[in-house]
């Protein structure tokens, strides 16, 4: 299975009127990842296969354990589900590293929690003095739909999409991890030489937690949206960040929960 993003599988099809039949239904694959740095294992996250050193990289960085690509001599995969992460000499990777922890928001808030959850960006995104029009923003959605493959035969994955300000999708990831996706788009655009993300829109699929609201921060994307609600916390990170947090981005509403600057009513 391994390096495969769907798996089909039998199952029994069980309508409310008439009668139950045997059918076969595509499942998005999810396996476990290993990222290791200098041999020793670091992390394990749950994710669809695909884009791994994309995943590796993008996670070391938005998790603050990388600075740059002149730290790491190598990421490859020496299995289908082992990421190897080689330091160059005298430039640890994830030197020290912290115990990493999953958070949907619930149950923190306020600054100090905020203060103790967070890792720092370089990149002040407050700076930027990009401006992205309501309509356009409406249409991005859409766009990353079209883009993604796995969920139009699956239904069973989470997607972000990376834009210009002009609505151009510039790449678009899908996993069975909301955070995954975002975190395969940041390591493609880190490896690209992109980053920091200046006057782009980070889109994503699902609701917008504290952590993906970090990442954003952390690529130095000055725009995120999502499909569905932010967290109590994501919207005072962004508040407190200069960062633009849309939610609820569906037909021809929204909610601006940070930055309204950025949000302009022009065509």
């Amino acid at each position: 299975m391994s390096g495969t993003t769907t798996v089909r599988r039998r199952v029994l099809r069980v309508p409310v009127d008439g009668a139950a039949e045997h059918r076969a239904d595509l499942l998005a694959v999810e396996e476990p990842l290993e990222i290791r740095v200098d041999g020793e294992p670091l992390t394990v996250t749950m994710r669809t296969p695909g884009d791994d050193i994309d995943l590796a990289a993008g996670f070391l960085f938005t998790e603050g354990l990388l600075g740059d690509l002149g730290e790491v001599h190598e990421i490859r995969m020496c299995d289908a589900n082992v990421a190897a992460v080689t330091s160059r000499p005298g430039r640890a990777v994830a030197n020290g590293h912290r115990t990493f922890m999953t958070t949907s928001a619930c149950g923190v808030c306020g600054k100090d929690s905020i203060d103790a959850v967070r890792v720092r960006s370089r990149f002040d995104v407050a700076a930027d003095p990009v401006q992205v029009p309501s309509a356009l923003l409406a249409s991005l959605p859409g766009r990353l739909r079209d883009a993604q493959r796995v969920f139009a035969s699956t239904g069973g994955l989470h997607a972000a999409g990376l834009f210009t300000a002009d609505g151009t999708l510039v790449a678009a990831r899908e996993d069975v991890g909301r955070h995954n996706a975002v975190d395969k788009v940041a390591g493609w655009a880190l490896r690209s030489g992109l980053v920091p993300l200046t006057g782009h829109v980070l889109l994503v699929s699902g609701r917008a937690s504290f952590e993906l609201a970090q990442k954003a921060l952390m690529i130095g994307v000055p725009v995120l949206a999502a499909v569905s609600a932010p967290s109590s916390l994501a919207a005072s990170l962004a508040a407190d960040t200069g960062l633009t947090l849309v939610g609820f981005l569906r037909g021809a509403t929204m909610n601006v929960y940070a930055g309204a600057q950025r949000v302009t009513a022009a065509p």
